[in-house]
């Protein structure tokens, strides 16, 4: 019989033997397979924590042996309370997942998955998490398919409840040894590490996204909303106020605008060229209250602010806003975002996102001009002293190109992707520049508007929210840690602009203002700032953090 032949012959039975194998589902226990899924975890989702904590792990043996240990006991601790044999196919299932799309996303843009980030996710919209669903992130979960492929092939042993019970404990307690085990060698070492750079661990997944997970379900549980706490129950404002012309504060709250790129602030590129055109108060040097929208926009209206910073009393009690209602100055939340974060619970609130005005709506999002299309008709609706909140979609990323139309397209190529790993650091610079350009239309539109309100003595404030990463250290979009937040992230533009009525009525000293302007100033004078342009008096209000206060006189 010819070679030919044999090889013939020979490829059913080849076949046969594949097709065996394939078919093969060996009978394991759970403890097992959470066993596997540990080792998955740390060898092959945590690439990002690895070139952190270790990133030359064969010339640093035992101390990553050590993390190694470590890594896998915790998730070995964790699993062995969540993961039992009915719903162990799909919890881990579900675990892979998330641990392949947060090593993505961790790798991609740099950041770290803590509570707040863990809030960015859960409160954010359909709008801005499909600007992070790109074909991208199917590659991870590509490379999550081998493990997954195990999980549902394998068959897992029924044992009695006594038993179970038993097993399981005898596990808990080996991962414990085997933390034990990887802490022992390395404690010095290890101390060190925790105490300096203690940030590293919001690295671990999926044991980051977890134990985020619980500390925001537990802070924030489901269901109906407590009703947020009452300050400045004192409120008034002063008699002065009804005897004067009716005020009206726009109070224009930018997105991920950070002071690097601003022009005013000297930036190579004029990226404010129509501001730079007004009678504009430029501050320099502003301090955001945090990373991410999360955390910054609360803070900033809030009176505790970043000095006093307190997470659970500032989400628990109302806002600047609730003060000036409770005092009789009516305010408006105009929002082309995700929301107020609790900070207009209550109050009037427009939001435009899902407007369809021709031009400046798409059907998924709108421009912020949409924000100034119609606010001097916003601001006739109601008489007396107002605060209008205009809530911009500013620069929020990563799809930067997005945020403005055509016409402000100025520098050129842009970065058109969400993966921003496949644009240049020129590519990304341009189309956020191109965004701010269009931050300066928008606001200077307001001023533009403001100053043909015959019945109001007007003024506007803009104030970004925090600051955004462009590629720095490999960082980029923004969230970090407050801790470790780059100062990309954390300093922001700010600009303030008055009316000749407004000036005239508050007797504004000119050069104080310009005086003022050269100092550092951050977030947490928003909040006494506002309250002293409004003439509101409360125990709440400090003079020290009122911007204009030594600038006053009377008229």
């Amino acid at each position: 019989m010819s070679a030919s032949v044999l090889d013939h012959a020979a490829i059913p039975s080849r076949w046969q033997r594949v097709r065996g194998l394939l078919q093969v589902r060996p009978m394991v226990s759970s403890e097992s397979l959470i066993l596997f899924a540990c080792l998955y975890f740390s060898l092959f989702a945590n690439t990002v924590f690895w070139h952190a904590a270790a990133p030359q792990p064969w010339l640093q043996g035992r101390w990553a042996l050590s993390l190694f240990l470590l890594v896998t006991a915790v998730h070995g601790v964790w699993l062995s309370l969540l993961v039992w044999r009915r719903t162990a196919r799909v919890v881990l299932s579900v675990l892979v997942v998330t641990a392949a799309l947060a090593g993505h996303y961790m790798a991609a843009y740099g950041i770290y998955i803590d509570a707040d980030m863990i809030r960015n996710v859960l409160h954010t919209d359909w709008r801005e998490a499909s600007d992070l669903l790109g074909v991208d992130a199917l590659l991870p979960l590509l490379t999550a398919l081998p493990a997954l492929i195990v999980i549902w092939r394998v068959r897992l042993r029924e044992r009695t409840w006594p038993r179970t019970f038993g097993v399981r404990a005898a596990f808990l307690a080996g991962m414990v040894v085997v933390g034990v085990v990887g802490v022992l060698p390395s404690t010095q070492q290890l101390t060190a590490f925790l105490r300096n750079q203690r940030e590293v661990r919001y690295l671990v997944t999926p044991a980051n996204v977890l134990v985020s997970l619980i500390k925001v379900v537990s802070e924030d549980p489901p269901g109906q909303k407590r009703a947020l706490l009452p300050i400045g129950e004192d409120a008034v404002q002063s008699p002065a106020a009804t005897m004067r012309r009716p005020r009206l504060l726009v109070l224009v709250v930018g997105e991920t605008a950070r002071a690097a790129n601003w022009g005013l602030n000297g930036y190579a590129r004029q990226t404010t060229p129509e501001l730079a055109k007004r009678d504009v108060l430029n501050f320099p040097r502003v301090a955001a209250c945090g990373s991410s929208t999360e955390v910054s926009l609360p803070c900033m209206f809030s009176p505790q602010g970043r000095e006093h910073y307190d997470e659970g009393e500032i989400r628990s009690h109302q806002s600047l806003l609730h003060v000036l209602h409770r005092a009789g100055v009516a305010t408006l939340w105009r929002d082309n975002q995700s929301g107020c974060k609790g900070v207009c619970d209550g109050l009037p609130v427009e939001d435009l996102h899902a407007r369809t005005d021709a031009g400046l709506c798409n059907g998924k999002r709108c421009y912020d001009g949409i924000l100034v299309s119609d606010l001097a008709d916003a601001a006739r609706r109601q008489k007396g002293d107002r605060v209008i909140v205009l809530h911009m979609l500013g620069n929020h990323g990563p799809t930067y190109s997005e945020r403005y139309p055509r016409d402000f397209g100025v520098y050129t190529p842009v970065c058109t992707t969400s993966d921003l790993g496949r644009c240049t650091r020129v590519q990304i610079t341009n189309a956020y520049d191109n965004a701010l350009r269009y931050t300066d239309h928008v606001v200077a539109s307001a001023i533009d508007q403001l100053k043909g309100l015959e019945d109001y003595d007007t003024a506007l404030l803009y104030v970004s929210d925090h600051g955004e990463s462009l590629g720095e250290k490999g960082l980029y979009l923004h969230g970090m840690p407050y801790s470790i937040a780059p100062r990309e992230q954390l300093e922001v533009p700010m600009v303030a602009w008055f009316s000749d009525g407004w000036r005239a009525s508050t007797a504004l000293d000119s050069a104080c203002l310009r005086r003022q302007a050269t100092g550092s100033r951050s977030h947490d004078d928003l909040f006494h700032t506002v309250l002293g342009l409004t003439d509101v008096k409360t125990a709440l209000y400090r003079p020290d953090h009122d911007i204009f206060l030594t600038c006053r006189g009377r008229a």
